[in-house]
């Protein structure tokens, strides 16, 4: 069978997981369309948020979806690290799933907020980190804040940050003329892949026929992309 064959069917393998992820996420509201005030004070057409996938079915989705995204960027890792709060359970998700589906063990460790003083100690919990490579799991890049953040406490660890996996990629400026999402790539040297992003909203509102929140979302990218 040729390439071209192989490659359409991991394209639609590929496009399954984003759809089921992306109707998952607007039966949860996660993925709300409507007015949004955004915490850069940006005026969204559209608003996501992974806290909203919480029953036990969206959650299967959630990390089905994300086991599928970190498989498909074939990236080279030790550790699976999730930032506090929604990193924690988001990084143990995913890796239960990766393990159903590619019966690949995957180690993970995350932070806590503030330094534990009893018991074991210290601010991060589960697998060691050091000389290790690392893959950061988090919802969405806004500013990119928190990612600078880990980032930090994994050089203070001696480990490699080598990827960064999010549910979703705006694709919207940050402070200048790059995307929030290329800042970071710039700023720390690790590729940021996500399960889906602005164009796959875009493919998914155009197949709904709402013709009227596609040319909001359409004049939002214009502006801000």
């Amino acid at each position: 069978m040729t390439n071209n064959f192989w490659a359409r069917i991991k394209n639609n393998m590929m496009q399954h997981y984003k759809s089921e992820f992306i109707q998952t996420a607007v039966r949860s509201e996660a993925l709300c369309f409507g007015e949004f005030t955004l915490k850069s004070g940006r005026i969204s057409p559209y608003f996501f948020n992974a806290g909203k996938l919480y029953q036990s079915s969206a959650l299967s989705v959630l990390a089905k979806a994300y086991a599928q995204a970190l498989h498909q960027a074939q990236i080279e890792f030790d550790v699976l690290f999730g930032p506090a709060y929604k990193g924690i359970s988001l990084s143990a998700l995913t890796a239960a799933a990766y393990y159903d589906l590619f019966n690949v063990d995957i180690s993970v460790a995350y932070n806590r907020k503030e330094k534990k003083a009893h018991g074991e100690g210290g601010q991060l919990v589960g697998a060691p980190l050091a000389n290790k490579k690392v893959v950061v799991i988090d919802d969405v890049i806004t500013a990119g804040t928190a990612i600078r953040e880990v980032a930090d406490i994994l050089k203070q660890q001696q480990a490699e940050l080598v990827g960064v996996l999010i549910g979703l990629d705006r694709c919207e400026k940050g402070k200048g003329d790059l995307t929030a999402v290329q800042e970071v790539e710039a700023d720390l040297g690790a590729k940021v892949f996500s399960i889906i992003s602005l164009p796959d909203i875009e493919q998914f509102i155009q197949s709904s026929g709402d013709a009227s929140t596609l040319q909001s979302i359409q004049a939002y990218r214009k502006k801000y992309a």
